[in-house]
């Protein structure tokens, strides 16, 4: 049975005189058979050697040894002399001198080929000793990974020293030794994990960091450092890692190294340092515990750990600490399908009660304590295990039973990756495969393997659960998730597959970018302790969505395009709720995400408590306007105007970022939406009328008895705006007869006075500051259009609507309202436009005129995308036409037709009995259908819809929109709509 040597025992002159225990085997088994023939060979070849395998000791060892593992038999029956020497010797004695050896070797190989093949003769004679000194029982099994870890050393340290030497002799490096041109090279390899603890276990890999410090560089010619030391990690990686006729020497892991999916192999230590610093991870400081220089420049390496000594022994913990902390800790079991401690399949290393629950156990509060103390700073665990019993971290009888348990499980470990040299942990599942490794392992049967790993597996799973036993859960499912480490966590990976993540090796890339603070938001330190705060709620909220991949994704841009993030995760921990909100908005509307990412201050007026549940108040707005632009004018440095004018940006951004929001958590209609922008256009544009009139009075004073107002056209006369749309208007002014000009400092003709009134007021709306542009103005519905002066007398514009305008424009005029300016005015500008439209018309020639106009339209724009909602046929242009068209052949008589906003001109047509009941609710329901739907795609989109690469979060809410059942519905839906409209159209404009 596997029993705990101490760690020093008296040494013998051969293993051989040493063997303590063996392997069970049976007589006639596969190893009395494999043991018959050596013996036979060696009797008639070397007989002094069959008389030690004769030895009874000797012998049980090796058909033990034999039966339970095929790589060893091997590696033992190749080389006949090799076993002699390893069974003869003293393997203390052994080990140092073929170690000298390999040095030596090592030193004079002139090529790749030979340095191959010295190194694996070199590493199989080290796993025939250590194996049959640890089988045996002559080494402890400390002992046992430290030889292993000192033959690691021994392999990469000559390897190194192979390659500075041949470049050395290709006048490619200019040594400062050429005895040893590694040393003094600024070049030097870590040893990181069990390697770097002296902790090899039997066939591990080794994980490696190769840094370089390019001040001492001795580069000859212009050859780029970076470059060759590049090509010589490389060249290092193969001499160890390739396998040949000799087998291999160690499989290495260099993605330890800081970013590995975005460095070289060999990084330099001003990178390095670099890293550390800004964005180095809790889980490198805890793997930084135990590195060790063990090739190169050993100078500079152990000055590189120096200098790196505040990274990893901090002298306070912070909560991102610990989070990633628990980070680990969830890593090895929390998950439901890990199950509990079950012999058959059993991990020793990572399973319940295993090698890493205790190693962890003993970081975890390495990482706590020895920033504050020193003497915990020690790499092996057994070491650092008893320095926090002497701390008092630990209790004595812990102490023990880890240490015990931690020996007895790396001994087991070692047996089940000789067996076939494999990097494995885990116990055979097979019931008669198990009962042959107990039986390797010195057991008689499985079942007394099954008692005693058992006991240590609850031993210390008894210990570690109370590691953080009183620590509060992180939050949620996604707690138990691991982001940090150098590779995907495989339980983290099925984890985000069940919470929706098609591509969750994608969605591991995309958190790992974020800790390795690879856009500005996230790197600075604060950020990221910020990010690991929320981070379990916002991979939740964000798998929540209709396609988690895809609002993920639009996160990762979000945060790409942020200048910083503490602010920003530090109002989402404040504010949890917050978090399904940016969840709706990465995953349903990627334009909003970019509107947001933008403009940092949205981020506050999300804050607002009503910002979801209350109803837009105008004069809110309008107080909030004007004492707004006073204190802008009041403290401007560049100008009050260009002040005022960021102002009104950064409100109207606001504002209208806050209706999209509303709209897509459903707390307003579509309709409610075309309003509220509405009313948000007008107000700012009556407020900018307001400041621009203040700036003509104090430069050029009054008109006498002068005013202008503001005529809203288009979408926003009939309070049916999105947010993306721009604004048409017309601005009328009127004065006394026989003014002159104004009467300021610099007086202007009235014409002139009020066209640049007009011009400042456009380009106060359109204009592009530093908090971006308002709105684009459209003025091309006024009188003369484009040809015509941009601002027009009241008598002027009256006698062109009466004489001159087309039928288009009259068109257009049943959506004119005035927006601002002088009440007095408004009142005479609206009597115009109501006499305007109240006149009667032919029928006739109406219905020729639209049909014609709608005929120009679709000569230049016809389409048959029905999600072209506007253009289509049957669409957004064909139902408005039915609406002004039935106010201008009959507001006449019934003036209660004339609304600006269509919707409300079918309902008073309806209710004069000027159209069925059929029509009415045929046609209703298309244009609230079309409006809904085209609030969702101007607020989510910046381009057009294409439904067959469209995401889904999008489809979701175009259904939720238009009240369907599914996407499939709704395209049904609207096909049926548009068909309405366009009978319609045919049928009413005759």
């Amino acid at each position: 049975m596997l029993h705990n040597e101490p760690m020093d025992q008296p040494l013998e002159s051969s293993l051989a005189s040493r063997i303590a225990e063996t392997p069970v085997a049976a007589p006639d088994g596969r190893g009395a058979e494999r043991l018959t023939s050596l013996v036979a060979e060696a009797e008639a070849n070397t007989p002094a050697l069959a008389a030690v395998f004769r030895d009874p000791k000797v012998e049980a060892l090796l058909r033990g040894t034999f039966e339970g593992s095929l790589y060893l038999a091997t590696l033992a029956t190749l080389d006949r002399e090799r076993l002699d020497r390893v069974l003869t010797r003293s393997p203390e004695d052994h080990f140092a001198t073929i170690t000298r050896n390999l040095v030596r070797a090592m030193s004079e190989v002139q090529d790749m080929a030979a340095a191959k093949k010295v190194l694996r003769q070199y590493k199989s004679e080290v796993a025939l000793l250590t194996a049959l000194a640890d089988l045996g029982g002559v080494w402890p099994v400390m002992t046992v990974t430290r030889v292993l870890s000192e033959s690691a050393d021994a392999a990469v340290a000559a390897a190194v020293g192979f390659l500075f030497r041949k470049a050395s002799e290709q006048g490619v490096w200019q040594p400062l030794d050429g005895t040893a041109p590694e040393q003094g090279s600024g070049y030097f390899v870590l040893a990181m994990g069990k390697l770097g603890a002296f902790e090899l276990n039997y066939s591990s890999d080794i994980d490696l960091i190769v840094f370089f410090d390019r001040e001492k560089s001795r580069l000859a010619g212009s050859g780029d450092l970076n470059s060759f030391f590049v090509r010589l990690t490389r060249d290092l990686v193969l001499l160890l890692e390739e396998r040949t006729a000799d087998g291999y020497v160690f499989r290495t892991d260099l993605r330890l190294r800081p970013d590995a999916g975005a460095t070289q192999v060999a990084l330099s230590t001003a990178a390095a340092h670099g890293y550390y610093e800004t964005v180095g991870q809790n889980w490198e400081r805890a793997a930084m515990i135990k590195a060790r220089p063990i090739a190169g420049d050993i100078d500079a390496g152990n000055a590189f750990l120096d200098e790196l000594s505040p990274f990893i022994w901090r002298k306070y913990l912070d909560f991102a600490a610990i989070s990633d902390i628990h980070a680990m800790k969830r890593q090895i079991h929390a998950y439901r399908d890990i199950g509990g401690i079950t012999v058959p399949g059993q991990n020793l290393k990572l399973g319940r009660g295993g090698i890493r629950e205790i190693e962890f156990f003993v970081q975890t509060q390495q990482l706590i304590a020895g920033g504050r103390q020193p003497d915990l700073r020690v790499r092996a665990t057994l070491d650092a295990l008893a320095s926090l019993e002497q701390r008092g971290w630990v209790k004595p009888a812990c102490r023990a039973e880890l240490d015990e348990a931690y020996r007895y499980l790396r001994r087991l470990e070692h047996r089940v990756q000789m067996v076939a040299d494999e990097q494995t942990h885990e116990l055979p599942a097979n019931p008669s495969t198990l009962e042959a490794f107990a039986r390797f392992s010195g057991y008689p049967t499985a079942k007394e393997l099954a008692i005693e790993l058992t006991e240590k597996l609850e031993t210390v799973e008894k210990h570690y659960a109370g590691l953080f036993e009183d620590a509060p859960a992180l939050t949620a499912e996604t707690s138990n998730m691991v982001f940090s480490g150098a590779e995907d966590d495989p339980q983290t990976a099925e984890e985000l597959k069940r919470l929706g993540y098609s591509q969750p090796a994608q969605v591991l890339a995309i958190v790992r970018g974020w800790h390795h603070g690879r856009t500005p938001s996230v790197r600075s330190p604060r950020a990221r302790e910020r990010l690991t705060e929320v981070q379990p709620l916002l991979i939740s909220a964000l798998a929540d969505t209709v396609d988690p991949d895809a609002a993920i994704a639009s996160f990762d841009r979000f945060l790409s395009e942020l200048p910083g993030g503490v602010q920003f995760f530090s109002l989402l921990k404040a504010q949890p709720g917050l978090i399904r909100l940016f969840a709706d908005i990465m995953g349903s509307a990627p334009r909003l995400a970019h509107i947001l990412s933008k403009r940092r201050r949205l981020l506050d007026a999300v804050l607002d408590p009503h910002v979801l549940g209350s109803r837009l108040d105008e004069d809110a707005i309008d107080d909030l306007l004007i004492k707004s632009f006073a204190a802008a004018r009041a403290t401007s440095a560049g100008g009050p105007m260009q002040e005022v004018l960021d102002t009104a940006r950064i409100i109207g951004s606001e504002q209208k970022f806050l209706i999209g929001v509303r709209t897509l958590t459903g707390s307003i209609s579509a309709a409610g939406a075309g309003l509220a922008y509405a009313i948000v256009a007008e107000r700012l544009i009556a407020g900018l009328l307001r400041e621009v009139c203040r700036q003509m009075q104090e430069e050029h004073g009054r008109v006498p008895g002068g005013s202008a107002v503001v005529i809203a056209m288009g979408k926003l006369g009939g309070r049916e705006m999105t947010s993306a749309s721009d604004v048409d208007l017309i601005l009328v002014y009127d004065f006394d007869r026989g003014a002159e000009q104004s009467d300021g400092p610099r007086p202007l003709a009235p014409q002139h006075y009020y066209t640049r009134l007009t011009q400042r007021l456009i380009n106060a709306i359109s204009a592009r500051t530093a908090e971006g542009a308002l709105y684009e103005v459209d003025m091309r519905l006024r009188p003369s259009g484009q040809k015509g002066p941009v601002a027009t007398q009241l008598s002027s514009f009256a006698s062109y609507q009466a004489t001159e305008a087309w039928t288009w424009e009259h068109m257009a005029l049943t959506r004119a309202r005035v927006i601002a300016g002088s009440p007095d005015l408004s009142a005479r500008v609206e009597a115009e436009i109501r006499k305007v439209l109240t006149t009667r018309r032919d029928r006739a020639q109406i219905a020729a005129d639209i049909r014609d106009m709608r005929e120009r339209i679709e000569a230049e724009k016809a389409t048959r995308d029905i999600w072209d909602l506007k253009q289509v046929r049957g669409g957004l242009v064909d139902l408005e036409f039915i609406a002004q068209h039935l106010q201008l052949i009959f507001a006449a008589d019934h003036p209660r037709i004339l609304d600006q906003t269509t919707l409300v001109t079918l309902d008073a047509a309806a209710s004069e009995g000027l159209i069925s009941a059929e029509d009415h609710r045929r046609l209703s329901a298309a244009g609230q259908l079309l409006h809904d739907l085209t609030q969702i795609l101007r607020l989510t989109l910046e381009g057009p819809f294409h439904s067959a690469s469209a995401p889904k979060g999008l489809k979701s809410l175009l259904v939720r929109a238009g009240e369907a059942a599914s996407f499939e519905d709704l395209e049904h839906k609207l096909k049926q709509s548009l068909a309405d409209v366009r009978e319609a159209f045919e049928r009413l404009i005759v």
